[in-house]
């Protein structure tokens, strides 16, 4: 059971963060509404319908369909992580499968029951309340995704020479975004990146294994070496 202890860790920390994040947002903060942490971060408030960095695609069913993709997802990559634990893989591997669970169950968690157990939150209203006495916003699998984590890093207008935008206002980096979408997005870079270093040809023997078999071939030979010349 010790394989599965670090996994189920990362994916717990994600989760608490996560959580932890949005409902202190969601309770606390109007919509669209902003706190300064520094000059090229800020929490803003939003919420989206469905995608990560607020992205949205073809409305109520869009967002249902998403939640119920979402969620085939989590089960495949679990099945997916299951299988390499078994095998023994390499741990940067098994860490990134992780922060992808880790990540999709977090926005899920959102997609199912945030509708029902917050109410409406406004921009220059009322801020919201967990377990409101009128029911929530929204149906079970309708909720919105909470998003804050805002980096505007470099901002400014755009010099006249850049073809189509130039002389605009030019925001970098203007997505906002949670923990659970950083979770997401690391876990698949990281994939990408260290691809070669992670599906290397699995032999399903371990370092350990490698080195008594090299230590018994050397003994071997030396034998066989020993052998020849007394012969």
């Amino acid at each position: 059971m010790l394989k599965y202890l670090r996994p189920v860790l990362i994916i717990l920390l994600v989760l608490v963060v996560d959580q932890s994040l949005k409902f202190w947002v969601k309770l606390h903060m109007q919509m669209q509404s902003e706190i300064s942490i520094t000059n090229w971060f800020r929490l803003y408030f939003i919420e989206n319908e469905g995608m990560a960095f607020g992205m949205k695609w073809g409305g109520d069913a869009g967002k249902l369909l998403l939640t119920l993709f979402r969620i085939i997802a989590v089960v495949f990559f679990s099945y997916w992580l299951i299988q390499l634990l078994n095998k023994k893989t390499h741990w940067g591997l098994i860490t990134c499968v992780s922060l992808i669970i880790a990540g999709a169950m977090g926005n899920i968690i959102d997609s199912i029951i945030y509708g029902v157990i917050f109410s409406e939150s406004y921009s220059g209203g009322s801020i919201a309340q967990l377990f409101p006495p009128d029911g929530g916003y929204g149906a079970l699998l309708h909720g919105k995704v909470v998003d804050m984590l805002y980096f505007p890093i470099i901002k400014g207008v755009l010099p006249q020479w850049i073809p189509i935008w130039g002389g605009e206002y030019f925001v970098f980096f203007s997505p906002i975004f949670n923990v659970a979408d950083f979770s997401i997005s690391t876990g698949v870079i990281a994939l990408l990146v260290f691809q070669k270093k992670f599906f290397k040809k699995n032999t399903g023997e371990t370092d350990e294994s490698k080195s008594e078999t090299i230590s018994d071939e050397g003994n071997k030979e030396t034998t066989d070496d020993v052998g020849s010349v007394s012969n």
